[in-house]
């Protein structure tokens, strides 16, 4: 295996990672206002993801930067090219980071309205704009002879792209919601439970007709059991949601956010950008990457470093492992454990 193909796959489980573990942010950020009926409720759901979320959009900086490095002649193209949705993808990002902090500064029930506003929009744009992005990778899109986008924005609003930004903010508010039930007790648990009662079943249709408009797009029926396995884990998720086992569900939610962003490189491969214009136009690994040098440097620092971050990622999980419920937000919490809001990350500062 060359070390291009390797950055490659390297770059592609960044993006599951990403949306793995971001995906479940996005879709708490979406439902903390309905799974909450009064301020404390919906502190509940944001100190869920108050230790972690910032945390987690590390990965998204990661996979940008590693592009940059290991692929400059597709980063170079994408970026410039998807420069005015990644203008908004920056400020749906910023809103939301914003919106976590902002919310608990002030004393009234407008402020914290507006607030929990901005957050459930910038957390439903982030996972839209990012899918489009993905989709319009595989799809195709006008790049000429130098590598350059030819299109203007709405040419990456099209039918196959929106879809695929559906899906993937649909799997986010199935992961979301099965989430809040692994991670809340009393009636935010009850209502998320709820609510992924109705999710899941929606994201497994936009994951089954995703599954059948990829097959049908691109045909590579060696690669038809990744998206397949995604859809069986929507199944499960469905199942696992009204049997009520949260482990479960939430396990089946991450395995079909993972495998829906696996089927988008996997099929990609051997390209990383395709172009609609020109087959010959086409950005692929090997003539998109960088030189050998530099992508052996990224790999030695990969192999030490990623370790330390996966562990340190796994230690935090752990620490913050015990269920939230509205007496912790209240200061009422036992059992040793401090609440979220107490001894998070700056993003649970919202919650107060």
């Amino acid at each position: 295996m060359s070390l291009a193909i390797l950055w490659f796959i390297v770059l592609a489980l960044l993006w599951c990672g990403f949306l793995f573990l971001e995906g479940f942010d996005y879709g708490v950020g979406m439902l903390h206002y309905f799974v909450g009926r009064d301020d404390d409720e919906r502190r509940v759901a944001i100190n869920a993801i108050g230790p972690v979320w910032d945390g987690n959009e590390v990965w998204l900086i990661v996979a940008g930067a590693g592009m940059f490095a290991a692929f400059p002649e597709w980063y170079a193209t994408m970026f410039s090219g998807f420069y005015l949705a990644l203008v908004l993808l920056l400020v749906a990002l910023i809103i939301r980071g914003v919106s976590f902090e902002f919310r608990g500064q002030g004393q009234g029930a407008a402020w914290r309205r507006t607030w929990d506003t901005t957050l459930t929009v910038g957390s439903f744009l982030i996972p839209v704009l990012v899918g489009c992005a993905l989709g319009n990778l595989l799809r195709g899109v006008p790049i000429d002879a130098r590598h350059e986008y030819t299109g203007s924005f709405f040419t990456l609003l099209n039918p196959y792209s929106l879809f695929v930004g559906v899906t993937v903010m649909l799997l986010c508010l199935a992961h979301g919601a099965s989430f809040l039930a692994l991670k809340t007790s009393g009636p935010v648990h009850d209502r998320a439970e709820h609510l992924g009662g109705y999710l899941a079943p929606l994201a497994t249709l936009a994951v089954v007709g995703f599954t059948i408009w990829t097959l049908a797009m691109v045909h590579h029926a060696a690669r038809a059991p990744v998206p397949v396995v995604a859809v069986l884990a929507m199944l499960a998720a469905t199942w696992s949601v009204r049997s009520h086992r949260d482990g479960w569900a939430f396990l089946a939610t991450a395995v079909a956010m993972l495998a829906t962003v696996a089927t988008i490189f996997v099929f990609l491969y051997p390209h990383v950008m395709v172009s609609s214009t020109a087959a010959v136009n086409s950005l692929t690994v090997s003539n998109a990457s960088s030189s050998s040098y530099t992508l052996k440097v990224m790999t030695v620092v990969t192999a030490i470093f990623f370790p330390i971050v996966l562990i340190y990622q796994g230690w935090t999980f752990y620490v913050f492992r015990r269920r939230i419920s509205v007496a912790d937000v209240r200061g009422g919490g036992s059992g040793g454990q401090a609440p979220a809001a107490a001894t998070g990350s700056a993003g649970a500062t919202g919650g107060r």
